[in-house]
C-alpha cells in the first residue's frame, strides 16, 4: 500500500496583530466591528494575533476572548507579548502562542487601533531583499481572485475587477483600471508602491497602511495614481504625464 506523509514548510503569511488594551470585551467586539464597517470583504475572516502586552499582568479569559474575536467573523491564531503564565493559560485554550518579529514596529503602530485614515493592519517586519523576478498577469483580475507575488514586484497589464484581491511583497503597477483590492508591501517593505491607470479602489494599502475607498478624495478618483507611504501616512500622487 502506499504511504503518504505530511510535508511541512516554513512560510510566511501575513497576519493583523490586534492590541488588547484591557479586559473589556464589549468594547474590543465594538472596536472589532467599526472595523468590519470599514473594509467588511478586506477583515472577514481575517486572522488575527492578539497583543496582550498591555495586560500582561492580568489574568486573561483566553477562551471567552477567542469566543468573543470569532463572534464578530474574525479567527483568532494566537496570542504574543504575553507572560509565562499567560502563554500557558492560551495553550490551554486552543491559542498558539507566537514570538513576534525581533525588528517589528507593531508594538508602536498597531494594527487595529484607531487612527485618522491609515493605520496599522499588518505587523511590520524587517523586509528580505526581492529576489524572484516580476510577476506579470497578461489579463484582468477578475472578483474572486487573488494574486499573490512573494518577494517581487506584480505587474498586472489589464485591470482589477471588484472583488478581485493582488498582493505583492514588493510594488504593484496595474496598466488599467483598479477597482478591486491592492496590497503593495505585504512582508513589511515600506518603499513599495501601488501605480494604476484608474484609481477606483475597494482597498489600497503599503506595508499595513490602508485606506478604503471613502478614504480616497473624490478629485483623485477615477484618475491615475501613485499611493505610496510618506512619513507613515499614505498618500496619492497623480502620475506623470508622459
Amino acid at each position: 500500500m502506499p504511504t503518504t506523509s505530511a510535508e511541512l514548510k516554513g512560510s510566511l503569511f501575513p497576519l493583523s496583530i490586534l492590541v488588547l488594551e484591557d479586559n473589556d470585551l464589549d468594547k474590543l467586539q465594538q472596536q472589532l466591528d467599526n472595523k468590519l464597517k470599514q473594509a467588511p470583504a478586506f477583515f472577514f475572516r481575517a486572522p488575527l494575533v492578539v497583543n496582550i502586552e498591555q495586560v500582561s499582568e492580568e489574568d486573561i479569559d483566553f477562551l471567552a476572548l477567542k469566543q468573543a474575536i470569532e463572534a464578530k467573523d474574525f479567527i483568532c491564531v494566537g496570542v504574543c507579548n504575553g507572560s509565562t503564565d499567560q502563554k500557558k493559560q492560551a495553550r490551554i485554550a486552543g491559542l498558539a502562542t507566537l514570538q513576534p518579529p525581533k525588528a517589528t514596529e507593531a508594538r508602536a503602530k498597531p494594527a487595529l487601533k484607531d487612527a485618522p485614515q491609515a493605520v496599522e493592519e499588518k505587523p511590520v517586519v524587517t523586509q528580505a531583499p526581492l529576489k524572484a523576478p516580476d510577476m506579470i498577469v497578461r489579463q484582468n483580475v477578475r472578483s474572486g481572485q487573488q494574486i499573490y507575488a512573494k518577494n517581487a514586484d506584480l505587474i498586472v497589464v489589464g485591470s482589477v475587477g471588484n472583488g478581485a484581491e493582488v498582493i505583492a511583497d514588493g510594488s504593484i503597477h496595474i496598466y488599467g483600471k483598479l477597482r478591486g483590492r491592492a496590497l503593495a508591501g505585504a512582508s513589511g517593505n515600506k518603499g513599495s508602491s501601488i501605480f494604476c491607470q484608474s484609481l477606483e479602489a475597494e482597498l489600497v494599502s503599503v506595508a499595513g497602511n490602508y485606506w478604503v475607498s471613502d478614504a480616497i478624495e473624490k478629485s483623485l478618483w477615477q484618475q491615475s495614481g501613485i499611493v505610496k507611504l510618506d512619513q507613515e501616512q499614505l498618500t496619492i500622487e497623480p502620475l506623470l504625464d508622459a
